[in-house]
């Protein structure tokens, strides 16, 4: 099984996209995390859902826990106000070492290629492009879909 047979069209979004779009997508569709590309359409990034949860997350709470006990359901409910006005680039973490880069497998990549890709680079999805027609997107594999697909063979 190859890469090419492996991959699903994914949704994508831009550095420009609006980030609480982006949220909503990943919410509606229960994605567990989003391929970003950059203006030519080429991955660029994972915005992993768990990362826009934590940009929700005031710092405060974070470091203590016990404090999200003593916040109102009000505000609570309001958190989603403060990806308000953001682009997906002003999610991402500023220094690269710390974003979560685009994991790309060529075409021709087996399931076994991809999933120690996967695994290597704990990404939740794998972009999949065809290097022999200038690295075009041809989608996205997810863990989750790899895994089904693996467990048909057994």
């Amino acid at each position: 099984m190859r890469a090419a047979e492996l991959a699903t069209d994914y949704p994508t979004v831009t550095l420009d996209s609006d980030a609480l779009e982006a949220a909503r997508m990943l919410a509606v569709q229960k994605l567990p995390g989003v391929l970003v590309v950059d203006a030519d359409g080429a991955p660029y990034a994972v915005l992993p859902a768990s990362r826009l949860v934590k940009l929700l997350v005031p710092a405060y709470v974070i470091e203590d826990p016990a404090l999200a006990a003593v916040v109102d359901e009000h505000h609570a409910d309001r958190l989603c106000q403060a990806l308000a006005g953001r682009s997906v680039a002003d999610t991402l973490p500023n220094e690269p070492r710390e974003r979560t880069k685009a994991s790309v497998a060529d075409a021709d990549d087996t399931a076994l290629e991809v999933a120690a890709l996967m695994a290597r680079e704990r990404s939740p999805l794998v972009a999949v492009v065809d290097s022999r027609d200038g690295d075009r997107l041809l989608g996205v594999i997810t863990a989750s879909h790899l895994l089904d697909r693996l467990l048909e063979v057994t």
